[in-house]
């Protein structure tokens, strides 16, 4: 059996999720007949946030490329980030990486395709929803994405950082952010949208709504998954 390697840590409880999700889904499909090989590496999420506030994203490549180093040493075939922000820099990564690295923004933007979805909101940390590796990716599916208004991501951001992060899952938050769904989907027409965070999940899993999340977290793991089966 091929060995899979996570990186970790950022955040924890994202984390935990991933595991308890790889190990419910691959037993689903191989009939509970065994567990996948899993290696954790769980980096400093603290540290990591310190550097994107820095903007330093050379010294975050430098960060996820040794504990990919450490996974390799360890033994995995392969490995994920299970998280979406350090993809900021996933290219740099992967381009030192001596494994290939299963990209969660890349299996989103299939899942979306394979939806026939054209439109999506996109919601994460501050860092992802001002970057451009998500809508570069989607625009080359042929989806737009649209983020939310400027103060609607401080106050994701902010909850993000201060609440999801440190394992803190508030009904008021979960109520803000449904109400920031809605608006989109009424005012700016999308379709679906985008849990561009894997701790989002945690907090909005089950929530009705009118229109899909595509969790991020469950496309990752689905993918990663057909990869330990391969």
């Amino acid at each position: 059996m091929r060995t899979l390697g996570i990186i970790g840590g950022l955040g924890p409880e994202s984390t935990i999720d991933y595991y308890r999700t790889i190990l419910a889904r691959f037993r689903e499909i191989t009939g509970n007949r065994e567990y996948p090989h899993v290696l954790i590496n769980s980096l400093d999420v603290e540290k990591a946030i310190a550097m994107l506030d820095a903007g330093q994203l050379d010294k975050l490549a430098d960060y996820l490329s040794h504990g990919i180093d450490q996974l390799v040493r360890a033994g995995a075939d392969f490995a994920c980030i299970a998280a979406n922000t350090p993809h900021l820099v996933f290219d740099e990564v992967q381009r030192r990486s001596k494994i290939p690295l299963l990209s969660i923004v890349h299996a989103t933007s299939k899942h979306a395709r394979q939806m026939g979805l054209k439109k999506l909101g996109l919601f994460g940390t501050g860092f992802t929803m001002r970057a451009n590796f998500y809508p570069r990716e989607f625009q080359s599916a042929g989806i737009d994405l649209v983020v939310p208004a400027q103060t609607e991501q401080a106050y994701i951001h902010e909850k993000y950082i201060g609440e999801l992060l440190k394992n803190k899952f508030l009904p008021e938050t979960r109520t803000e952010i449904l109400r920031m769904v809605e608006r989109l989907r009424v005012e700016e027409g999308v379709q679906g949208i985008v849990l561009a965070g894997t701790e989002l999940p945690l907090l909005l899993r089950g929530a009705k709504t009118k229109i899909p999340f595509l969790d991020t977290t469950l496309i990752h793991v689905e993918a990663i998954v057909h990869e330990l089966l391969c």
